[in-house]
């Protein structure tokens, strides 16, 4: 599977329409995000299960800076809607790999009673 393009406008509806996405955050100047686009691509290609989008910083400032990108590239792993990876700077192949690996064998039921966890916290905390 190519890599989609993911834009504001369909940011949200991918990450919570599919199982596993992984994000690449890029922008045309950047000389690291270029030599990470053949690994992306290829690891696109190997992981037909996955969704592989690529968001433009610089058309797409919104979302990047929604979600805090300072430095790019920057992979984002989402699993059922949730962020699960998140690092600024290119990987390589069997970097790339070990990340897709230890996404798919998360025990999401185990992030989303964390994530209940953690919104009951801050919900209590703010009640306080």
């Amino acid at each position: 599977m190519a890599t989609t393009e993911m834009t504001s406008a369909n940011f949200t509806s991918t990450i919570s329409e599919n199982d596993i996405v992984l994000v690449d955050f890029w922008a045309d100047w950047c000389g690291p995000c270029k030599r990470f686009a053949p690994v992306f691509e290829k690891a696109s290609e190997a992981n037909t299960d996955i969704v592989f989008g690529k968001l433009d910083t610089e058309a797409h400032g919104d979302v990047a800076g929604g979600l805090g990108i300072s430095s790019i590239p920057t992979i984002m792993a989402f699993r059922e809607g949730v962020l699960v990876f998140n690092q600024a700077g290119a990987l390589n192949g069997a970097q790339l790999d070990q990340v897709i690996t230890a996404v798919k064998e998360l025990d999401m039921e185990a992030v989303h009673a964390e994530v209940r966890a953690a919104q009951a916290g801050q919900g209590g905390a703010a009640a306080q």
